[in-house]
């Protein structure tokens, strides 16, 4: 193989995430841009982004059985997992509510409650694990994520008016449409339409390298977000930072725990570890500590990182 292409092929999320980053940072500080035009970018961003995920759901519900869709006991952990620390941390914020490691706190909050990355299927796939186990959990997670996150919301926040209803209807009308109609859209096709299904699950990496482009788009998304943070100090850069960091590592390790448990690790590791970044900033801005968004921005980072160790080990096992 042309070593330039085995270079982008062994580091294709690296190159999708340094290629969003630069062509943001370009756009944003070299180029002569209108306020006008930064506006259309950004709505333009706005149809692509979730055209894109869509249509890499749709590819990779296509590979998967409906029959194989169910709970797995490895679920029960890593729903309980998620749970108890949102709820741990959340109770510390409601007990010091002025603590000037607030947003720190929040930002823990987002980071281990967040649900799974709608990509987590694309990459389980990749690396050889349960797609559909993966499916189910990122099905529930996404359920439990909109209960918590509406229950605790006017407890630590009640000055923000937001009662549990309302925040229930607005994360259910953000998440679900985006992964539900996919899943529906695919078992129609795989049902009603065979020769198009077939030829669909013939793709072999189409949703991998939608997915890179996808990423380049969210990170250049996330740096947005962190650039125009003009209130971060040093400090609490540093704090989210670290707590986004110390829960990809510890949710990608007891996710591969309990997965190993039940011959699923790659899915367990997955299904906790990675997570849908996109959904986190914009929880951290619409019912927390604005500054709190930064957090999702980092945990993208940090979990695309190990995604693309994890893919290098993979290619290189297979020479």
């Amino acid at each position: 193989m042309n070593p330039v292409l085995k270079f982008l092929r062994d580091w294709t999320l690296p190159c999708a995430m340094v290629l969003g980053a630069a062509c943001y940072l370009i756009w944003h500080f070299l180029l002569p841009v209108s306020t006008e035009m930064r506006a259309d970018a950004a709505e333009i961003v706005a149809v692509v982004q979730p055209v894109l995920i869509f249509s890499m759901l749709f590819i990779s519900f296509c590979k998967i059985d409906i029959r194989d869709l169910r709970w797995r006991k490895w679920h029960f952990y890593g729903l309980a997992f998620q749970i108890i620390v949102f709820l741990v941390v959340g109770l510390l914020v409601y007990l010091y509510p002025d603590s000037e490691y607030r947003v720190t706190m929040e930002s823990a909050m987002i980071c281990f409650i967040c649900p799974t990355a709608t990509a987590a299927a694309v990459l389980t796939q990749k690396l050889g694990g349960n797609a559909a186990t993966l499916v189910s959990y990122t099905m529930f997670i996404n359920l439990v994520t909109t209960v918590a996150i509406s229950t605790i919301v006017p407890i630590l926040n009640p000055e923000g008016g937001i009662t549990f209803w309302m925040a229930f209807f607005k994360i259910m009308a953000k998440v679900f449409p985006m992964l539900i109609c996919p899943f529906f859209l695919a078992v129609l096709v795989r049902n009603f339409v065979p020769k198009f299904h077939k030829l669909v699950i013939s793709t072999k990496d189409l949703a991998f390298y939608i997915w890179a482009v996808a990423l380049s788009l969210a990170i250049a998304v996330t740096v947005r977000y962190i650039v125009s943070a003009t209130d971060l100090t040093f400090t609490t850069v540093v704090g989210i930072a670290l707590a986004s960091l110390i829960a990809c590592i510890s949710q990608f390790a007891l996710g591969k725990l309990f997965g190993r448990k039940f011959d699923d690790e790659i899915s367990g590791g997955q299904a906790l570890g990675q997570k849908n970044t996109v959904f986190a900033i914009w929880v951290g801005y619409t019912f927390f500590s604005p500054l709190s968004s930064v957090a999702g921005g980092f945990y993208s980072i940090w979990h695309n990182v190990f995604n693309s160790w994890q893919l290098y080990k993979k290619n290189k096992g297979n020479g």
